[in-house]
């Protein structure tokens, strides 16, 4: 059976290279500081969802994405990897969601794309950890969820069986389709770009970029429509303005601090116990540990 397949990513800040500069005075990300990356489990996500693809003949593979509309590099990248197409769900009205507002705004989409059996995506983003987005948007659709999946196993009969990994160990487990799967990072890694699809879809862009183009590429644009990833509104999805966006998020961040570990001074030890008992006294007594 063919099927239609969607994958959630997410174009976050790299909050592995986290340095002094990373947050303004305000408490929130100065992500002028931090370069924007693939969130790395929508990635295994991705590689899930390719796999499904090439067993199951006639399949393809849709990107969704919420942001900026510089969000359209998540889509290009997820098509050189190998998915078919590509949505931007971009609108200022959508900005400031958290997590609620986020999985209602996504869950509107997918309504609104339709026909879809599997949605698949990261266990969760580095720069919320929350693992709440997957599920809530399952439970918005009305559909099975299964998170912490590590490999999907087949799917067969409407029936979709995954691996999942958990804190003590594995297990297996089937659900009933339309479902939503979320990934986690011990999953396989996704494949590396496909040169071919590279230079095919190289100048594959959202309107928004298109308007910004050199004006030869933007013809070139025009004339293949397959270049085009459309970018849809709040109002396209039929979003209630309430639910969406900081009206719709009960969650407000009131601070963040920015902690940044810097080696000030060093201490060498001999190998002697007499030392390392007295060095542990100490930091015990200043609360390093204890």
């Amino acid at each position: 059976m063919s099927l239609n397949i969607i994958v959630l990513a997410k174009q976050v800040p790299d909050t592995r290279n986290v340095g002094k500069d990373a947050m303004k005075e305000d408490g929130t990300i100065n992500r002028a500081a931090l370069p924007a990356i693939f969130n790395p489990e929508d990635l295994n996500a991705l590689e899930q969802a390719l796999r499904l693809k090439e067993t199951h003949p006639g399949s393809t593979v849709t990107m969704l994405t919420m942001g900026l509309p510089r969000a359209a590099e998540v889509i290009r990248e997820g098509i050189f990897r190998g998915a078919d197409a590509g949505i931007v769900l971009t609108d200022r009205p959508l900005g400031g969601a958290d997590t609620l507002a986020t999985s209602y705004s996504l869950a509107q989409a997918v309504k609104k794309f339709g026909n879809y059996d599997i949605i698949l995506g990261g266990r969760q983003a580095i720069d919320g950890d929350t693992a709440q987005v997957g599920p809530q948007i399952a439970e918005k659709l009305g559909i099975p969820q299964v998170t912490y999946a590590e490999e999907i196993l087949g799917v067969e009969n409407g029936k979709v069986t995954v691996k999942r990994r958990l804190e003590n160990g594995v297990e297996t487990v089937v659900a009933p389709l339309p479902c939503v799967v979320t990934v986690n990072g011990t999953a396989a890694d996704c494949r590396p770009r496909n040169a071919r699809r590279v230079m095919q879809y190289k100048y594959a862009c959202s309107p928004s970029e298109a308007a910004k183009l050199p004006e030869q590429i933007a013809a070139l644009v025009a004339k293949r429509p397959e270049l085009t990833i459309p970018e849809w509104s709040a109002a396209f999805i039929e979003a209630d303005p309430e639910q969406i966006g900081l009206p719709g998020s009960p969650t407000k961040v009131k601070t963040v601090e920015n902690v940044v570990f810097t080696a000030k001074e060093s201490r060498r030890l001999d190998n002697n116990d007499e030392q390392i008992e007295e060095l542990i006294k100490e930091l015990i007594a200043n609360h390093t540990i204890g």
